[in-house]
């Protein structure tokens, strides 16, 4: 890459960095091998046999499970888009990652990590429209305004992704080519630029403050209205099993948004670096780990697609 010219000192820019991961010996990088690994695979088996169920079942066929089974496919993708080079890093004597290798990395990161925010809104409006006006479902929510919705999620997310990205990777990278991290995120590689990142700060707080605040309204907005309409029914056992399908989804929305919050839509949230390698630990594997577990285990419909698809496989 050519060099860059700052004031009177030219560098050369990097082509490469270094993901410096988490400090320790052999030892701690074997641990953490191991805990990663373990969070990885269960985080892959869990979506997958989502996929799997909600796409073999019949009686899973609805918007519901459709938006479902996409919020599985984006927890495999972005999980899978950042453990295995950590792992790879942990035994690995060289930690490189080449500059188009990060780049693209962060890209896709933060393409399906938006994606998944606009998607956790998106079926909020869903529980919405399914408990409030039952009888307007099946017109309001048709295969068609699904995949369209679904579409919409993936646009927002490229958008953001496109403008993230340019925006991080135009600086010069000239300070230092360790990455304060175990992946290529916005506040690590900041502190690697040569040049002034207030604009890239306010960028990200921004943009992210914005996704964030629009999304999670949608949420609240419509479990208001979910939770009165609930408290109405006269049933008691209907007001159980739709607090039952709710409470799923909102244990994941309050995991996913809690973490990236702390992460990136709060003033100064680059300068803490040690914090942030945790609470990313949390959004790209444990959240995508406990979602499949969160609405299989609390969700009966899937329990019982899980125990025909079981039953039909010891048929064969």
């Amino acid at each position: 890459m050519s060099p860059h010219r700052n004031g009177n000192l030219s560098v050369k820019l990097l082509q490469e960095f270094v993901l410096e991961g988490f400090a320790g010996g052999p030892q701690t990088q074997a641990l953490l091998f191991a805990l990663f690994l373990a969070l990885y695979v269960v985080a892959v088996l869990g979506n997958l046999t989502m996929i799997v169920v909600i796409t073999l079942d019949v009686r899973l066929h609805s918007p519901m499970y459709f938006f479902l089974k996409n919020l599985s496919f984006l927890d495999l993708c972005y999980s899978s888009v950042i453990a295995p080079k950590a792992l790879a890093t942990f035994l690995s004597s060289s930690k490189l990652i080449t500059f188009t290798s990060c780049a693209t990395q962060f890209f896709f990161f933060s393409l399906l990590v938006t994606t998944e925010g606009f998607l956790l809104a998106v079926m909020a409006y869903d529980r919405f429209v399914a408990i409030c006006s039952p009888l307007r479902y099946p017109i309001t929510m048709r295969p068609s305004v699904c995949a369209c919705l679904v579409l919409g999620c993936y646009c927002g997310g490229c958008l953001n992704s496109i403008l993230q990205t340019s925006f991080t990777f135009s600086l010069p990278f000239c300070s230092s080519s360790h990455i304060d991290h175990f992946f290529c995120d916005v506040p690590p590689l900041l502190k690697l630029a040569c040049d002034d990142t207030m604009i890239n700060e306010l960028v990200l707080f921004a943009i992210c403050g914005l996704i964030i605040v629009g999304t999670t309204l949608v949420v609240l907005v419509s479990y208001g209205y979910i939770t009165v309409t609930i408290l109405r029914m006269r049933s008691g056992g209907g007001r159980h099993k739709l607090f039952s399908t709710c409470g799923s989804h909102m244990t994941a929305v309050s995991l996913f948004y809690g973490t990236v919050f702390v992460m990136y839509a709060q003033p100064g949230a680059v300068e803490s670096m040690e914090q942030g390698k945790v609470v990313s630990i949390f959004y790209t594997l444990v959240i995508p780990m406990l979602n499949p577990l969160i609405y299989s285990l609390r969700n009966k419909d899937v329990k019982e697609a899980l125990r025909r698809l079981g039953q039909k496989h010891t048929a064969t």
